[in-house]
């Protein structure tokens, strides 16, 4: 990304925090394309028949970063990460109402693709809650590695922009992006045989 676009994202942060105007506006307007993408990649696992469209999740999670007393954001990295959080919070919240309309029916199940959290192919099922449960979890041991899990899988970041984001070195964001793939795989494992 060029300078000029991320120092215009950062203006539009630095505006949203102070409540001006139309501040909000102009920063989905801005980063509409890139929250679009963030959305795609976390409805892309969704079961066929899912009634969300990409919109609905990108316009939903953007109001509620927006109804937040302030945003707290420095960059476009930062804000994109909280932005693929919130989305991720919309769809764990939709599964577990799904799953209590069919009062203890199955749980909601997402795909995840090769290279993502766990290392197995693309028929592979993922208990989205399990999965929410697990990164909470993992937050709760390291919560850098459940943020750099968050913003590799969830925002599609590459390792050098979850590097800068969280001020850290590409081989820390590569070595700790592997240990918890394990520690997850591990944990959905776990709770898949009980």
């Amino acid at each position: 990304m060029n300078d000029e676009l991320q120092d215009e994202t950062i203006q539009l942060l630095k505006a949203c925090r102070k409540l001006e105007g139309s501040a909000a506006e102009a920063l989905l307007n801005h980063l509409y394309a890139e929250l679009k993408a963030v959305a795609s990649r976390q409805l892309r696992g969704e079961l066929p028949g899912h009634e969300w469209q990409t919109t609905d999740v990108v316009h939903e999670a953007f109001l509620k970063l927006m109804d937040q007393a302030q945003i707290n954001c420095t960059d476009r990295a930062h804000f994109l990460a909280l932005a693929a959080t919130a989305m991720r919070r919309l769809l764990v919240d939709h599964a577990r109402h799904r799953n209590r309309a069919k009062r203890g029916g199955d749980r909601h199940r997402v795909d995840l693709l090769i290279n993502h959290i766990p290392a197995a192919d693309s028929q592979q099922r993922i208990d989205v809650i399990a999965l929410d449960e697990g990164l909470d979890k993992l937050a709760e041991l390291n919560e850098r590695q459940a943020k750099i899990v968050e913003m590799r899988y969830f925002s599609g970041m590459t390792i050098d922009e979850t590097a800068a984001a969280l001020d850290i070195s590409p081989r820390t964001v590569k070595g700790d992006w592997r240990l918890a793939r394990a520690w997850l795989k591990r944990y959905l494992d776990e709770t898949t045989k009980t």
